[in-house]
């Protein structure tokens, strides 16, 4: 390639869904930094699709995303858009705290605050960047969960009404068009077919591994997996006649442990993971004696779970699963450190109203080990197994030695049969209400998701409520 075609070759590269996974970002950076050394920074776009924070993470969840910021500055992104793991886990006070710090702008076209009528301070509608003779047109979408976000405050639009007139805008005053789908890939091959102006969909949500890039009519599809196992690289040259630039190559660099990292990266999380640890070492109760966890059959930490849920939510009855749980509660002192590694994931309380039938169908079910051991992921879910259902305000009674579905011959609430054909309140996991692990448990006639308080800070509270550690240690099934 001679030296003015060099001049107007653009390289992207491009992550998303890193879930906070520390352990890559110092790789990714020195990998930018390369790219950057090698090319100039007029020739390198480097950009994050969302899902960069995941509270799952010590090093997140004890700096509240600070860290992440961090690590984004130090890496020298250009431009991020945000993920549900940043817009659904954190209140609005909190966002604008950890973005405050960022360097490069966010993001996203289709987020309104309820309040103010336009979108957070920290966050824009689209932008133009220029790398050298380039002129790049960045827009936006993070997948609209509605309930939830209506709860924090946001209005989350349908990302075709809220982009169309953003590329009408930008498609005439830029040499490329790219959009930061937080979406799915489905959701970016529509987008691609609805609104053919866009040059190249950067995608994440839905965890996609595209090896090379996916041609949808005149866009090209990019997407990097997950974790940081990969960063997306695609490279453009311009039109020579003042058309749409042409994709050159793309595809993907695989991460592995030997590559280089860079070093300021990785001394900045070793600082964040020790701070984080010193924020979460405060005590929050102490056990006389440990509580167990099983889970294939009841436990008193998993009653205490469901009994957290349930004074949380003022439902009738309650039902969580084990698996949210990843070890025993010891005796001693139980830092919030302790809980967080013990219940890591970022799930919500909600209330739901259920048939009798359909509470007795996922009970009968969590009796058959295909569904208490069944590996479960997404959805906020960071166990390993669904594990069994643990109850509160339920008197269950079994006999194991008839066939499957048949199995319960009592269930009572509050002393009385439970009725298939009632509703009832049921205080539980908005993880659930999408069909995730026990089906029946969706087939709510209406549910209320309470954010923003996780199940690890109802458990928390639950320890610090006199009686309840002994409460939990009382049976609620009863094997004949």
């Amino acid at each position: 390639m001679n030296t003015e075609a060099a001049h107007d070759v653009l390289t992207i590269l491009h992550t998303n869904d890193i879930h906070s996974h520390f352990e890559n970002m110092g790789i990714l950076a020195a990998i930018a930094g390369d790219y950057t050394d090698r090319l100039g920074r007029d020739h390198v776009l480097l950009v994050d699709i969302g899902d960069h924070m995941d509270r799952m993470s010590p090093e997140t969840e004890g700096s509240e995303g600070g860290a992440n910021i961090d690590i984004i500055n130090m890496t020298g992104y250009d431009a991020v858009t945000i993920g549900n793991n940043e817009g659904l886990t954190y209140t609005s006070p909190i966002l604008n705290q950890a973005y405050a710090g960022i360097i490069c702008p966010v993001i996203c076209s289709n987020v309104i605050e309820h309040e103010s009528g336009i979108p957070p301070v920290w966050m824009r509608t689209h932008q133009i960047i220029e790398k050298g003779s380039w002129k790049i047109g960045l827009i936006g979408a993070t997948a609209p969960y509605g309930d939830f976000y209506d709860l924090l405050g946001w209005d989350v639009s349908d990302p075709v009404s809220s982009l169309r007139p953003l590329v009408d805008q930008l498609r005439g005053e830029v040499d490329l068009l790219v959009m930061l789908s937080h979406l799915g890939l489905s959701a970016d091959q529509r987008l691609a077919e609805q609104l053919p102006e866009i040059d190249v969909i950067l995608g994440g949500h839905s965890h996609h591994v595209l090896d090379r890039p996916l041609w949808v009519g005149s866009t090209v599809l990019g997407a990097a997996g997950k974790f940081g196992q990969y960063m997306g690289q695609m490279t453009w040259q311009k039109d020579t006649l003042g058309g749409r630039a042409h994709l050159l190559d793309g595809g993907l660099i695989a991460i592995t442990e030997n590559m280089p990292r860079e070093e300021a990266v990785e001394a900045a999380i070793v600082l964040h993971r020790q701070r984080a640890e010193e924020r979460m070492s405060r005590t929050v109760a102490i056990l006389e004696a440990p509580l167990k966890i099983d889970y294939e059959r009841e436990s008193s930490l998993g009653n205490l779970l469901a009994q957290a849920v349930r004074r949380y939510t003022g439902a009738e009855l309650s039902i969580v699963n084990a698996g949210q749980l990843l070890d025993e509660l010891p005796a001693g002192e139980i830092t919030e450190s302790l809980l967080h590694r013990l219940c890591p994931s970022p799930i919500n309380p909600c209330i739901t109203l259920l048939r009798g039938s359909s509470i007795r169908r996922a009970l009968e079910q969590s009796l058959l080990s295909e569904f208490t051991n069944k590996a479960i992921m997404g959805y906020g879910f960071r166990g390993k197994i669904l594990g069994c259902l643990c109850v509160d305000g339920l008197k269950i009674t079994c006999d194991l030695s008839r066939p499957a579905y048949q199995r319960i011959t009592g269930l009572e609430i509050n002393g009385q049969p439970l009725q298939d054909d009632q509703e009832y309140s049921v205080g539980s996991l908005d993880m659930f209400t999408f069909r995730i692990g026990y089906d029946s448990l969706s087939e709510s006639a209406g549910v209320t998701y309470m954010l923003s308080e996780f199940i690890r800070d109802l458990l928390r509270s639950e320890l610090q409520t006199p009686g309840a550690v002994q409460s939990c240690a009382g049976a609620r099934w009863f094997m004949v």
